[in-house]
């Protein structure tokens, strides 16, 4: 009904030059004393015909409608076949349209070109800083004196922003490199170990890890990733005791720390890019960037990830990798 009185406000200006001629007709009628009828049957003869013309011309405007809603839907650069002209109006607005189309589409091939490049750059210099952080790191593994051993731990960390980096240019970049195979849970869990060893021992953290014997359909490189990230944030907040890496339900593994805890209000969100919470305002190199790539990498893997935590007790993160599977879905509600 709200489409029909908005179609039909397009004859207001004809019902009034209609009810005009109308009344000439009838004043002229009635001033040469000529019988009323004559013009009354004219009048409601005229109105029955136009009643006509207004709901078939409404049928049409009504699928021209639904025409346009399901253009609107498309993706501008789709957007090629609009209904036929039939008005001077629909001649204006299509050349709009067909203006915005073309701007909108030059304007996201130029954002795209841009977007080419920045990525080139950084993924350039993220693979020319590497270099000079293994070199440095190969000459410190000969000195064993507490300095070395601290640049040593900060060179890591400067690893891990640099693989920061270059994952997030991954992950937002058009093309995929996502490989997928059988990939063995234990040997991605021992090389994420052997990178952070020194760090277990400089702290002297108690590593609690029994092999996990278990194989998963996914990609190495990303998974190791995520791992990584995780047992590094592990490492990050605890300070005492130590970290425990097991798999739960079979499907579901557990990277279990006894450090600081992440208060409640934080918990919901520290899947969310940027967010920090009160740990991230303590740690000022804190950047919130690291557990939201891993939550869009296991997005992107099938997986799932999500969280629980205690102040003061520790914090356990969960990778589950089959999603139709998990036991306790408070632990991956959506972020």
């Amino acid at each position: 009904m709200r489409l029909f009185l908005l179609d039909i406000r397009k004859y207001k200006l004809l019902a009034v030059a209609f009810f005009a001629v109308s009344a000439v007709f009838a004043a002229s009628f009635y001033l040469y004393r000529l019988p009323f009828e004559a013009v009354l049957y004219p009048v409601l003869l005229s109105l029955f015909l136009a009643a006509i013309f207004i709901a078939v011309d409404f049928i049409r405007a009504r699928a021209k409608y639904k025409r346009l809603c399901e253009i609107s839907k498309l993706p501008a650069a789709m957007v090629t076949a609009l209904p036929d002209i039939e008005s001077l109006d629909d001649k204006g607005y299509q050349a709009v349209i067909e203006a915005i189309t073309t701007e909108v589409a030059e304007s996201t091939a130029r954002a795209s070109e841009e977007y080419r490049e920045m990525v080139d750059y950084y993924t350039v210099w993220a693979h020319q800083i590497k270099m000079p952080i293994t070199a440095m790191s190969l000459t410190l593994q000969n000195d064993n004196s507490p300095l070395a051993d601290k640049l040593s731990s900060e060179l890591l960390q400067i690893s891990q922003y640099v693989e920061m980096v270059l994952a997030f240019l991954r992950l937002r970049s058009e093309s995929s490199d996502y490989v997928f195979r059988q990939c063995d849970m234990d040997t991605m869990i021992r090389h994420a170990i052997a990178k952070f060893s020194s760090e277990f021992i400089d702290r002297r953290l108690r590593l609690d890890y029994e092999p996990v014997n278990r194989t998963v359909l996914t990609d190495e490189k990303w998974l190791s990733f995520v791992i990584e990230q995780v047992l590094s944030n592990a490492l990050k907040y605890t300070h005492e005791g130590g970290i425990k890496i097991y798999m739960t339900g079979g499907n579901t593994l557990c990277i279990e720390d006894t450090g600081i805890g992440i208060a409640p209000e934080d918990l919901p969100r520290i899947f969310e890019r940027g967010y920090t919470g009160a740990n991230g305002r303590e740690d000022k190199a804190a950047s919130g960037i690291g557990l939201y790539l891993c939550k869009r990498i296991c997005e992107n893997l099938g997986a799932e990830i999500g969280a629980s935590s205690e102040i003061g007790k520790g914090t356990t993160v969960y990778i589950a990798f089959d999603r139709d599977n998990v036991k306790d879905s408070r632990l991956f509600t959506k972020m």
